[in-house]
This record gives structure tokens, C-alpha cells and sequence, in this order.
């Protein structure tokens, strides 16, 4: 690819740096001609980090939003405005991965959390079997300490650092409590299965609520 001459390179510039005044001013013409200018590039640096289009899309999109609410910060700026626009396309790209990956991880956490045992056993596989109505019983008779615990953990997604944070607990009883209170949901659910496939139809939970 040839290069771009010194002279036309800095008109460019020096117009995209207009551009991104009247954007400041909510201009919607010169927010037009900015994306105009800069979109096949923008896509390009998001696109190789993803690796994904639809993805690469929806981050170019959140690019531009970001670039109409910030193009007033771009003044005291060092640096060519394409440059800006090109270091806020990065850091959006890999921010998505990295909020991708704390998801997987997150979710691998949970899974394990389940997993009490090494191996799956008879309650794990009970569990997989239940659906939602049960679960909600069984929450239902836990204590309310235990189901805050599993709530924060497994609803909202936070960590168990996140809910010690939160909450003012220290992390050692945030792990302790969210222990126990697997361990006795799984034992209220499968015992719900045993008793629905004894009588025919589902069964109630009726262990008595932890205090």
C-alpha cells in the first residue's frame, strides 16, 4: 500500500480536526462526514481484534458513540485526530474481549461451584433435571443469609471477592456461606425430585427453613 503524501496526510488531518470541532457543537452533518472518513479504518483495527463481524459491528458502533460525546476532549489532545479515534477503537475492541473473558470465567465458576465433588454425582445430575419452579421453592427455604449468598453469586454474578466488598464480610465467610448454602439447595432439590417421582408429581420442598 503506498503511502499517503506528507502534504495530503495533513490537510486530512487538519479537516478531521475540523470535523470533530462542529461534532462538539452537535453538528450531525460533520459527525456524518467523520464516520465517513474513518469508518473503514475503525472497523478494520476492531475486526482484528475479535476476529468476529457482528461483534466488530456493535464495538464500531459504541466507537462513534463515544467519539459524538467526547470529540469536545480532542483539543487538548496531542496527537493526529485519526490517531484519537484509532486508540479508542483499540481500547473498545479489547475491552469487549476481556469483558468476554471474565464472563467465561465467571460462568466456569459457577459451574464448578455446583460441582461440589470432584465428579459429577447422583444430586448433580438430579439438578440438571429440575426446572426453574424448583428452584425458586427451594431458595425459598433456605435462610436468608444463605440466599442472599447464592442470589449476589449466581443472579447478579458477582464474585465472592465482589460480594466480601459489598456486603462487609470477610471473604473467608462469604466462601463458607455460599458452601453451605449449595450444599443444602442441592440436597432440598434433589430430595424434591425423589418425592415428586415417588408420588407421581412434584413435590413441595418441605424441609424445614434453615435458620
Amino acid at each position: 500500500m503506498s503511502r499517503v503524501p506528507p502534504k495530503i496526510e495533513g490537510k486530512r488531518q487538519d479537516n478531521l480536526a475540523g470535523l470533530l470541532t462542529r461534532v462538539a457543537q452537535g453538528d450531525d452533518a460533520g459527525f456524518a462526514e467523520v464516520y465517513d472518513a474513518t469508518a473503514r479504518t475503525v472497523f478494520g483495527i476492531v475486526f482484528r481484534v475479535l476476529r468476529d463481524h457482528a461483534q466488530a459491528e456493535e464495538v464500531a458502533q459504541e466507537v462513534y458513540l463515544e467519539v459524538w460525546r467526547t470529540a469536545g476532549r480532542y483539543a487538548s489532545r496531542e496527537g493526529a485526530p485519526a490517531a484519537w479515534i484509532n486508540v479508542i477503537a483499540h481500547r473498545k475492541a479489547v475491552d469487549r474481549v476481556r469483558h468476554a473473558e471474565r464472563t467465561r470465567l465467571r460462568e466456569h465458576r459457577h459451574a464448578q461451584a455446583w460441582a461440589v465433588g470432584p465428579e459429577l454425582d447422583a444430586a448433580d445430575i438430579a439438578l440438571a433435571r429440575l426446572g426453574a419452579g424448583s428452584v425458586r421453592a427451594a431458595l425459598a427455604k433456605l435462610s436468608a443469609v444463605q440466599r442472599s449468598a447464592l442470589e449476589l453469586a449466581y443472579l447478579d454474578g458477582y464474585t465472592q471477592q465482589e460480594i466480601s466488598d459489598l456486603t462487609g464480610v470477610p471473604l473467608g465467610t462469604v466462601k463458607t456461606r455460599t458452601r453451605d448454602a449449595l450444599l443444602r439447595l442441592r440436597r432440598l432439590l434433589v430430595a424434591d425430585q425423589i418425592s415428586g417421582e415417588m408420588s407421581g408429581g412434584p413435590a413441595n420442598c418441605s424441609e424445614p427453613i434453615a435458620q
